[in-house]
């Protein structure tokens, strides 16, 4: 037993003695050098750096292990480490860096046209934010020479015009540029024809409460009338469209009891003379008929208050319904009552062709 235990015991210290023998022969000369533990590694960390470890100032940061050290590089053999980079290196690199770039912060950036510098917006954004389409659809607008400015066609891309004094075109019809709004409102009957009424009665100023800006309407309807009526926030537009310079014309729709002599529609063209002076309709036509009840059409450019009503009851034919089928070339197709739309672009340009805009 005695001699097994002895056995043991030589085994233990042949395995110790053989782990040294493994370090002797790697710290030998044909060995290869052993990695040094987290604890005894030393770093150059620039100029004046010896072996022996880090320079003064460093602090324990910089000893091996420690967080915040150098990485270590593969490059040149295991075991090396590739040297830092000191911070005062580097703050003379940055240095060197902003010296050699002082003074060019003005760049100028090329010109796309002659008189790119001026100000303005670009022609295509106008296009898109009057709604004409994104701004390739608009360049394709340019391109086709469909856009003019100030009566001149606009070839070249990027051109910049004033939203708030240049005059731009696209097929002829003129585009709103500025934030300008235009709606057009089939009004029921029953609703009174202002944005707010004192009296709590129902106004066109329900239908427009959800606007951001703040709208008026175009002329007047009857508080029984129905049909067309414009709101806008273009105050001159607004006034062409009712002035009687520009003779803007307005048809209706009316429900009158007969029967109706053939010569009405001429005896409406020649004039009516009412209290407030004579009276002309510009065209009249039956539109329909069941019985005694006929359904009849009156254009005419005038805006005289309940204007139509006085003609027909003049002529011997009260009205009993009207209807406002159209304003200018805005008309009231298939818009329920009640119901607000925007104006399409093309309609816009309509309006401001009818009175010279």
């Amino acid at each position: 037993m005695r001699s097994s235990g002895s056995g043991k015991s030589g085994g233990r210290g042949n395995y110790r003695g053989a782990g040294n023998n493994r370090d002797q022969k790697q710290g030998g000369q044909g060995g290869r050098p052993s990695k040094p533990r987290p604890e005894e590694r030393r770093y150059d960390v620039g100029p004046g750096a010896t072996q022996d470890g880090p320079k003064s100032g460093r602090g324990g940061s910089a000893r091996g292990g420690a967080k915040g050290g150098p990485k270590q590089s593969r490059q040149g053999g295991r075991g090396r480490t590739a040297p830092g980079t000191s911070r005062e290196y580097e703050a003379r690199a940055e240095e060197r860096n902003r010296e050699r770039y002082a003074g060019k912060k003005d760049v100028k950036l090329p010109k796309t046209f002659p008189g790119a510098e001026q100000e303005g917006e670009r022609l295509q954004k106008v296009l898109a934010r009057a709604g004409y389409g994104s701004r390739r659809a608009c360049e394709e607008l340019i391109e086709q020479a469909r856009v003019e400015v100030n009566g001149e066609i606009v070839l070249e891309q990027g051109r910049r015009v004033d939203p708030e004094k240049d005059e731009v075109k696209v097929d002829g019809l003129t585009v709103a540029t500025q934030s300008y709004q235009f709606f057009s409102l089939n009004k029921p009957a029953g609703v009174v024809s202002t944005m707010e009424d004192p009296e709590g009665r129902q106004c066109l100023g329900d239908y427009v409460t959800n606007r951001e800006t703040r709208l008026f309407h175009v002329g007047r309807l009857d508080t029984e009338t129905e049909g067309v009526i414009l709101l806008t926030n273009h105050g001159e537009l607004a006034h062409r469209l009712t002035h009687p310079k520009y003779g803007v014309k307005k048809t209706y729709l009316a429900a009158i009891v007969g029967p109706i002599p053939r010569d009405l529609g001429k005896k409406l063209k020649d004039g009516i003379q009412l209290e407030d002076g004579y009276a002309r309709a510009d065209h009249f036509r039956v539109v329909e008929q069941t019985g005694k009840n006929y359904l009849v059409e009156v254009t005419l450019h005038e805006g005289r208050k309940h204007i139509v009503r006085r003609m027909l009851a003049e002529a011997g034919f009260p009205v009993e319904k009207l209807v406002r089928t159209s304003f200018g070339p805005i008309t009231l197709g298939d818009q329920k009552s009640g119901w607000l739309r925007r104006l399409s672009n093309t309609e816009v340009g309509m309006l401001m062709q009818e009175v010279d805009l």
